[in-house]
């Protein structure tokens, strides 16, 4: 993997991180999307399934097979130990997928691949893996409104998402670079991604190779 740039990229709920993902994979990048591979993961049979309902039971399955997110949510909230317990099941599955994509990427010729992760800067062992850190960022109130919107949950319900994150100053104290997502419109957005594209290797013309 020689020359290969590893690229980390994260940015709290709502700031554009999956957009400036796909702008980056149109260039030329490979993107292992951690938070598509745990959705695998937990959807209808998935690999983590049954170890969820062994150790949550199976009231936290539903009727198709999957996760209950927002039963497994609201436990999570009420309980720390529960997410600390569903992240030991996900965690070594999510490890194991994450390099078999990274090898995958590699023997393919991309340039650069990047690993969206949105609880990189929380993680003790990501950084390390590591060539550059990429943070997309916004204001706490684009956050709010665009969760609302898209998700159609409550102010109060995104608030709580966005505590259980790291902080908006411990993100940019970790970046290597900052794209700031606020008020731009997907043009302007592109542009920035362009800009910040050449530092990593990729061209700013699309390269042919798998896109996401």
């Amino acid at each position: 993997m020689r020359g290969l740039v590893r690229l980390g990229l994260t940015g709290g709920i709502g700031s554009g991180k999956s957009t400036v993902a796909r702008l980056l994979a149109e260039l030329g990048a490979a993107v292992v999307d951690a938070d598509a591979i745990a959705r695998h993961l937990t959807a209808p049979n998935g690999p983590a399934i049954p170890l969820i309902a062994a150790t949550f039971g199976p009231d936290f399955i539903t009727s198709t097979g999957a996760m209950d997110r927002e039963k497994m949510r609201a436990l999570a909230y009420a309980d720390i130990t529960a997410r600390q317990r569903l992240e030991a099941i996900i965690h070594p599955l999510v490890r194991h997928e994450t390099q078999r994509q990274t090898l995958l990427a590699a023997s393919q010729g991309h340039p650069c691949i990047v690993f969206d992760v949105p609880l990189l800067v929380e993680s003790t062992t990501w950084r390390e893996k590591l060539d550059w850190v990429l943070v997309v960022d916004c204001t706490p109130a684009t956050q709010i409104s665009r969760v609302m919107a898209r998700n159609a949950l409550t102010r109060d319900e995104v608030e709580k998402i966005i505590a259980s994150q790291a902080s908006r100053r411990h993100r940019l104290a970790a970046a290597d670079a900052v794209i700031f997502n606020d008020r731009l419109s997907l043009v302007a957005l592109a542009a920035e991604v362009d800009q910040v594209a050449r530092h990593f290797g990729l061209s700013c013309q699309p390269s042919g190779l798998n896109q996401k």
